[in-house]
């Protein structure tokens, strides 16, 4: 009895530290950048000086159409971002399923079919940008715009 209750007792402290320190984590301020290419930087060569223009989609503080660009690659690499996640957790549900089966034909299925859709959609994600990437290469000569999303200069 007296091993069960410092089992318990040593659990339940192991618990409590990682608790505080998640809990740490998710309280503590951290940055949140919202944009990954900068409005006053469309090249990712560093801003030029205030005197100078050419660098950016701002006229007089007012965007133009050539934001546009920086709106658009920031979406595609938040989406990027949230497939691969998405995709990562489908395949940590289907590994947990599959090891929480014990044999049972219905469940292993259910695991199946998760890893099924999980691997159909890293293929359609992989193949889209080898797609992009050989219309690059093919067509655009390589130079990589088609990942910059440059509309014209």
């Amino acid at each position: 009895m007296l091993t069960s209750c410092n089992y318990l007792k040593k659990y339940f402290n192991k618990i409590l530290i990682h608790f505080f320190v998640l809990s740490f984590l998710l309280i503590r301020p951290f940055h949140i950048f919202a944009q990954i290419r900068d409005w006053n930087d469309l090249d990712g060569d560093g801003p030029l000086p205030a005197n100078e223009s050419g660098n950016t989609c701002l006229v007089n503080g007012v965007p133009t159409l050539k934001c546009f660009e920086v709106v658009t690659a920031n979406l595609l690499f938040m989406s990027n971002a949230l497939i691969l996640l998405v995709l990562f957790v489908m395949f940590v549900i289907g590994s947990y399923r599959w090891m929480l089966s014990m044999g049972q034909p219905e469940k292993v299925e259910s695991a199946k079919k998760t890893f099924t859709w999980a691997i159909i959609g890293l293929v359609v994600y992989a193949s889209a940008y080898i797609i992009l990437f050989m219309i690059d290469q093919l067509f655009l000569g390589g130079s990589g715009d088609i990942f910059r999303l440059k509309i014209g200069d």
